[in-house]
């Protein structure tokens, strides 16, 4: 049975200060009932940005997502709150609920005092082929036309959907992550990251499941222009344990690195 959602062309519209409805784009490849990990996260990474008293001269360094369990295609409510208040740095927890629910997703953010110009910058030029260089793939077969898969625009440098192994995606969102609003360079990123995992999967989909119960961003700046590239590979131990880690860009070059540890298992 179909699940209602809102008809906003956006990942995400908002109904109140702290909630919101889930559209369809946000809808995973896996379950017709649950999103991807992406737009979530996405959304969690907003409110430490935008949180009542928030510090301008603060920037996210370091984010890290524990999913507790499938984010429903359901009403969310977001809650913030500070653990820490420093002069140089804070810790930030964001959390989201579903209305009549339990907690899905938190977020602890570390956000660090910014001073333009203070340091001479190190700089990295871009490694991989820019966009217009890489190639379109196509998806794995998904049971609904309008999903995760369909709300992002993606290119390879190397490897694919299909295959496996280690793969270089270019990935930009075709759809604000609020209905409304100016997409910010977090949200590229953000919606983004949680695809490593499946970008470079080192079994095949049919058999096993390969589900993350974490990720974690680490960003030394934001990123330039509207594309966000994924550097991935995958490791798995015989022990049914993995990791999915990615180097991220944008296409002036590096801008951080992306982590989900893996459960790994046969399907049936």
């Amino acid at each position: 049975m179909a699940v209602p959602v809102s008809d906003a062309e956006a990942f995400f519209q908002q109904v109140g200060d702290l909630r919101f409805v889930p559209t369809a784009h946000t809808r995973g490849p896996w379950d017709e009932h649950s999103q991807h990990a992406g737009p979530p996260a996405a959304l969690l990474g907003r409110a430490v940005q935008l949180r009542p008293g928030a510090r301008e001269d603060m920037r996210l360094a370091r984010i890290t997502f524990e999913i507790l369990r499938p984010v429903p295609l359901r009403p969310l409510s977001v809650t913030t709150r500070i653990l820490r208040e420093g002069r140089s740095v804070e810790l930030v927890e964001a959390s989201l609920t579903p209305d009549g629910g339990d907690e899905v997703m938190r977020a602890t953010a570390l956000r660090i005092r910014t001073a333009p110009g203070s340091v001479s910058p190190t700089s990295e030029s871009l490694t991989v082929p820019a966009p217009e260089r890489s190639r379109s793939e196509p998806f794995f077969p998904v049971p609904w036309e309008v999903g995760y898969h369909t709300a992002m625009d993606t290119r390879f440098a190397a490897g694919s959907f299909l295959g496996q192994g280690p793969a270089t995606c270019w990935m930009r969102m075709r759809v604000p992550l609020v209905e409304g609003e100016k997409i910010m360079p977090l949200d590229r990123v953000l919606v983004a990251a949680d695809s490593g995992n499946g970008l470079s999967h080192v079994l095949d989909f049919a058999s096993h499941v390969f589900i993350n119960p974490d990720l974690t961003v680490h960003l030394h700046r934001h990123p330039l222009g509207e594309w966000v590239c994924l550097d991935a590979r995958t490791s798995i131990d015989a022990d049914g344990m993995g990791m999915a880690e990615a180097a991220l860009h944008d296409e002036q070059g590096s801008i951080g690195r992306s982590v989900q540890s893996l459960f790994v298992g046969t399907r049936g």
